[in-house]
């Protein structure tokens, strides 16, 4: 009796399933960077056309504005941003595009770090002669793969907005996803287990979330104010700590000075180790899955004593 109820619970999910959606009716979601388009479509599946503004390979905190993005953004019903001041070039593409649907406030706009516990949120005032801090925190959370169901949920809830007689769509493709997600993050975290208090130097504040979820631990950081090249003291000092404490990998994105990394490894007796800062970064990152199997594979590799 409970297979035949399964069964017919299952078909009756198969059928209210909408077909794909005709290219006039879909929802049109602009994204500011790569990653939040993808988690976009993995909600809204055929429902969203979706694109995005930041190419996967640049960094997302420098994007020059450019007529083309304000044109993309000119048709959207959605438009999903980053927040926490790493994509504040967006609301330059917003005032050309003249899209009432996306301005602030709007329904069509969605922030997707409201709600997630925000790493390095600064202490003190925050001025530009600090460099590249952001004053809200931390906005790499995207690297985290145990904060997408937050963020998914806060997309669900946009999406509905925009058209509310597919939230059910929306919940259904959401969780599918977060099962495949919680499936995966098992065995990431399997994978990088043995690995737990190792200690790391990053060159720029981009990997605090995906470290932290591993329990990775970020001792130390190439540049000495974020966005500015480090001084040479500040070098001199970080060689010293990296061979008085043995840590042996220097994390770097491909926006990176990886020159400067490369010589701070060699002095220090360390290597320099590239991972992608994004989905589609590096070759063989392009989808979700394929960023974090090939970060967390990389640090495996990189962080077990040989």
């Amino acid at each position: 009796m409970r297979r035949l109820l399964g069964l017919a619970l299952a078909l009756a999910a198969v059928l209210a399933w909408p077909g794909p959606a005709p290219a006039a009716d879909r929802i049109r979601v602009v994204a500011t960077i790569n990653d939040l388009r993808l988690l976009a479509e993995a909600v809204g599946g055929d429902l969203v056309e979706a694109d995005t503004l930041a190419r996967p390979a640049q960094n997302p905190d420098d994007l020059e504005v450019r007529p083309s993005h304000m044109a993309k953004l000119r048709r959207a019903d959605l438009l999903v941003i980053n927040g926490l001041d790493v994509d504040a070039w967006v609301e330059a593409i917003v005032v050309g595009a003249n899209n009432p649907k996306v301005v602030p406030g709007a329904p069509g706009r969605v922030d997707l770090s409201l709600g997630i516990p925000v790493l390095e949120v600064p202490t003190v005032r925050v001025d530009r002669s600090m460099g590249d801090v952001h004053p809200a925190g931390n906005p790499h959370y995207y690297l985290d793969p145990g904060l997408t169901p937050q963020v998914t949920a806060t997309l669900v809830d946009a999406l509905a907005r925009v058209a509310p007689q597919y939230r059910a769509t929306f919940e259904a493709r959401r969780q599918q996803f977060l099962d495949k997600v919680s499936a995966a993050l098992a065995g990431w975290t399997r994978t990088l287990a043995p690995l737990k208090g190792a200690p790391v130097v990053v060159y720029h504040k981009e990997w605090a979330y995906l470290l932290a979820r591993f329990d990775i631990r970020q001792v130390d950081t190439v540049e000495d104010r974020p966005g500015i090249p480090p001084s040479p003291g500040h070098l001199v000092q970080l060689i010293q700590r990296m061979r008085d404490e043995k840590i042996k990998v220097i994390i770097v994105s491909a926006w990176n000075d990886r020159r400067t990394a490369e010589r701070v490894a060699a002095d220090a007796g360390a290597k320099v180790l590239l991972l992608a800062h994004g989905a589609g970064a590096l070759k063989g990152t392009d989808s979700y899955f394929d960023l974090f199997n090939y970060n967390v594979q990389q640090l495996a590799d990189a962080l077990t004593p040989r």
